[in-house]
């Protein structure tokens, strides 16, 4: 189902202008019934499909025409707007419930008039006020691919429920007569072939000011192009179902558009909503030197009335730098827990996997309904050929609205978005429009980070808080590799079946099998700095250490030592199933190497910080620690690994079956690492594991 703006259509397409001589086209385009022709006019017909073929599918025809899971351009697609509901027409060529019978004359009025062949009007929901700028040898080359190129496919319309009036079609026809212009593109003989190429890309086909135009009180776009008195209304941004779509008037540099076309993603950002689709189908098809004529025509818009261009070299923090409210308040906390992870504390993200935050136009927009939209309903990245790997974010709607706009809020006023704030109630109302799902039905409840700011010892808290996240940082003596506990222990600990820290410290002190003796919460915590960290531990008095108790503390809530904590450690994973390491090295590959490197060696920004651990090697964990051993990498990894994967809440982790969690595990969880001196104390009375690697 697609969701549309009366009258604007719900996807921003394009197409080349496909030059082809006049008579190949007028000889191919007399209609669907033609003799069989000679070999030499077959060839000719058959590039004028394919270059019909392109128009077709750079305009993004199949969008709307094409019905999920349903046959190429066969129709179908519901089509939402604030006056009832459409569905797409089948413009394949069977002649009764499809376009085979239609002439070039037909086809070409439909096309510029909205009007159909049996002579009722078509709604704008069409955008054929923008495919009449086409030039008659586009528009044929078109109507031989649609009519001779695809196969037929025999599906009947569904009839449109519109409300009344409009209901009744006739009055369109007034509509077309007060706003439609179907005067075809004219080139602007100042401006230079490039440019020119750019601004018949934009209007015409390509459509795009069908959603980032502002509409008029007749639903119609109040500009179709940049001149005139409206002009400056052209491509200056408009909200439509609940996404904004943003401003296109010089927006960014030409190379950082040509990249944002070509792959989803740039440098300020991603794609989201409805363009994720537009760039998969359509604009990552185009050829460079289309890209930069369409880049180079939007750079030549000024900004709109009260627009305030954005950058072209996004400001980038000192990356040791972070926000000074980011461990101080409820949004700041909040933006630790949920969303560190993926888009980092200096909020520069992934190259690559997760957009940037810092200077992202969705982000500091005036209008914040895209990033409203985002937080509640998640976002998936472009498939394009450059970024194959579709990667998510799930939907955060099990946030209060409370909390939901300290976060945004925090967002909106870091690394120098400077933009405004969000209440709640803003929140309440567009959740209210999107009814939103939540993603994750666990029963286990988060504990909040920004809940520690009440209590009476907030800053040992939040300091014990942040040893977990910044561990490396902050006790460069005691770690001696690329991890942080949160590494194993997601979102500081607070992540179901990733290892968290609710309830912990209420089974502590307790027996341990591998010490062979009653250990403390202490020990526990040096634990991990001896094995997981390859270093040296804590003293047990030390400040920080009893931060880090205290987090574990507040974590404990009324946990007894006794209860069950839904949601505590990794989990489990059969250990009859056996593990084939030549496939973990496969689903390594495929999956794991994104983050944690080729070769195990992890994820570096290019100005040195560490982003992901390396999972082997001199700078990872050591042969003594719970991740050397096949069945409990296994069961963390099948949990939370990858992330980005899917819509689970919070971190889109898990989704490999436990096959290949075993064979993924069995293959990192062996290669070379560093020794463990101290094992030959380990389990000194009792059985050690089957696959402990000592």
């Amino acid at each position: 189902m697609a969701s549309i703006h009366f009258i604007g259509a719900a996807f921003l397409g394009a197409a080349l202008f496909v030059s082809q001589g006049s008579q190949a086209i007028e000889s191919a385009s007399t209609g669907p019934n033609l003799a069989e022709p000679e070999d030499a006019a077959s060839q000719e017909k058959s590039a004028l499909i394919r270059s019909g073929e392109y128009v077709a599918r750079l305009g993004d025809c199949v969008a709307c025409h094409t019905a999920p899971n349903g046959k190429l351009m066969a129709g179908g697609l519901e089509l939402k707007t604030p006056l009832g509901t459409l569905y797409s027409t089948n413009i394949t060529p069977d002649a009764q419930s499809g376009i085979g019978n239609y002439s070039f004359a037909q086809f070409d009025r439909a096309m510029r008039k909205g009007v159909a062949a049996d002579g009722h009007n078509l709604y704008p929901a069409m955008p054929y006020p923008s495919y009449a700028r086409l030039p008659s040898q586009d528009m044929q080359a078109l109507y031989v691919y649609l009519t001779r190129g695809l196969a037929p496919v025999s599906q009947p319309n569904k009839p449109s429920d519109m409300s009344w009036p409009l209901s009744m079609r006739w009055g369109l026809s007034l509509w077309n007569w007060t706003f439609l212009d179907s005067t075809p593109f004219t080139p602007d003989a100042s401006r230079d072939v490039v440019w020119n190429r750019g601004a018949y890309l934009v209007q015409g086909l390509g459509h795009c000011g069908a959603c980032h135009t502002p509409r008029g009180i007749a639903f119609q776009e109040k500009a179709m192009t940049h001149e005139g008195s409206k002009g400056r209304f052209y491509l200056a941004g408009e909200t439509v179902d609940a996404w904004r779509a943003p401003s296109l008037r010089n927006l960014w540099t030409v190379p950082d558009t040509v990249v944002m076309l070509k792959t989803g993603q740039n440098r300020f950002g991603s794609v989201s909503g409805s363009m994720v689709e537009v760039i998969h189908n359509s604009t990552q098809h185009f050829s460079d030197d289309d890209l930069v004529a369409i880049a180079t025509y939007l750079e030549s818009l000024p900004p709109g009335k009260d627009e305030v261009p954005m950058p072209s070299v996004p400001v980038r923090p000192v990356p040791s730098m972070v926000p000074a409210k980011l461990f101080s308040t409820p949004g700041g906390l909040g933006y630790v827990q949920f969303c560190v992870d993926c888009h980092r504390q200096d909020g520069t993200g992934v190259k690559g996997i997760f957009p940037t935050l810092a200077q992202n136009a969705s982000v500091a927009s005036a209008d914040p309904a895209t990033l409203l939209h985002l937080a509640l309903t998640g976002w998936k990245s472009a498939e394009t050929a450059a970024y194959p790997r579709v990667y998510t974010m799930p939907g955060f709607s099990r946030l209060s609205d409370q909390e939901l706009a300290d976060i945004m809020s925090f967002v909106r006023q870091s690394w120098g978005n400077n933009a405004g704030a969000i209440n709640a109630y803003q929140v309440k109302r567009v959740r209210g429009d999107l009814d939103p799902k939540v993603t994750d039905s666990s029963t286990f409840e988060t504990p909040r980070l920004a809940s520690m700011l009440a209590q009476p010892n907030a800053p040992q808290r939040v300091r014990g808080m942040r040893l977990h996240l910044e561990t490396r940082t902050l006790l460069p003596q005691n770690v001696g590799n690329d991890l942080n506990c949160t590494s194993c222990h997601l979102n500081a600990g607070t992540v179901a079946d990733g290892s968290p820290f609710v309830g912990l410290s209420a089974f502590f002190p307790s027996y341990a099998p591998r010490a062979g003796r009653i250990i403390t919460l202490e020990d526990r915590i040096n634990g991990c700095f001896l094995r997981s960290m390859n270093g040296k531990p804590l003293a047990a008095d030390s400040p920080d250490m009893q931060a880090m108790v205290a987090y574990f503390n507040w974590m404990k809530g009324n946990t007894k030592p006794r209860d069950k904590v839904v949601g505590r450690g990794v989990g489990r994973i059969d250990m009859a199933i056996k593990p084939d390491s030549e496939n973990g090295r496969k689903v390594y590959s495929a999956q794991c190497a994104v983050c944690h490197g080729k070769d195990g060696e992890g994820l570096m920004r290019a100005d040195g910080p560490v982003v992901y651990p390396a999972l082997w090697g001199d700078r990872s964990f050591n042969i003594g620690a719970g991740m050397a051993r096949t069945y409990t990498a296994a069961a963390f990894v099948q949990r939370n690994m990858p992330v980005g994967f899917h819509e689970k809440f919070p971190l889109g982790q898990g989704g490999l079956s436990d096959q290949q969690a075993v064979d993924v595990a069995e293959y990192f969880s062996h290669q070379p690492r560093p020794d463990f001196a101290a094992k030959v104390k380990d389990w000194p009375k009792d059985k050690k594991p089957e696959d402990a690697r000592y």
